[in-house]
């Protein structure tokens, strides 16, 4: 433990430059929070229907690990966020994430253009799931599948 706090210190360089960050906080319908700018700055939704959308999202080097391939935890993310977007209601909060299970298939590089589409699975009460496929576009290869539950305080009798 005590080798991962040393690991994890910031030295006094790194320490100052973070206490001169600036992260505004997040206030619906004005400017994105760093979060958003971060992470899904890019996503384009291409197609939404009942229970199914469509985005494109070419990848930034932002999200690319030291061999220049999207980070699995950005992948991660997307199912996430795509995943519990294809669940919400208008009007109503997000749900929560109960469960996310991703099997990794690929590879994207840097640049690569993907598309992103997610379906529901399926409602029951208070809890969704959703299926979430991530492709190269140009290849047409799965680089993952998520499937991701979420679940909805509103209708629960809890």
């Amino acid at each position: 433990m005590e080798e991962a706090k040393e690991f994890l210190q910031l030295n006094k360089e790194e320490a100052e430059s973070v206490s001169r960050l600036t992260i505004h906080p997040h206030r619906l319908g004005f400017q994105c929070s760093f979060y958003e700018d971060f992470a899904l700055r890019g996503i384009r939704v291409d197609s939404v229907q009942r229970g199914f959308v469509s985005c494109t999202f070419r990848v930034p080097p932002r999200l690319t690990d030291k061999s220049g391939n999207l980070a699995t935890g950005a992948v991660a993310n997307l199912v996430d966020e795509v995943g519990g977007a294809i669940v919400h209601v208008e009007g109503l909060t997000m749900n929560v994430s109960v469960d996310m299970s991703i099997s990794f298939l690929g590879t994207a590089k840097l640049n690569d253009e993907l598309q992103i589409t997610s379906k529901v699975l399926g409602r029951r009460g208070s809890y969704s799931g959703a299926i979430v496929l991530v492709r190269n576009k140009v290849t047409g290869e799965l680089i993952a599948e998520g499937r991701h539950s979420l679940f909805d305080k509103h209708g629960s009798k809890l």
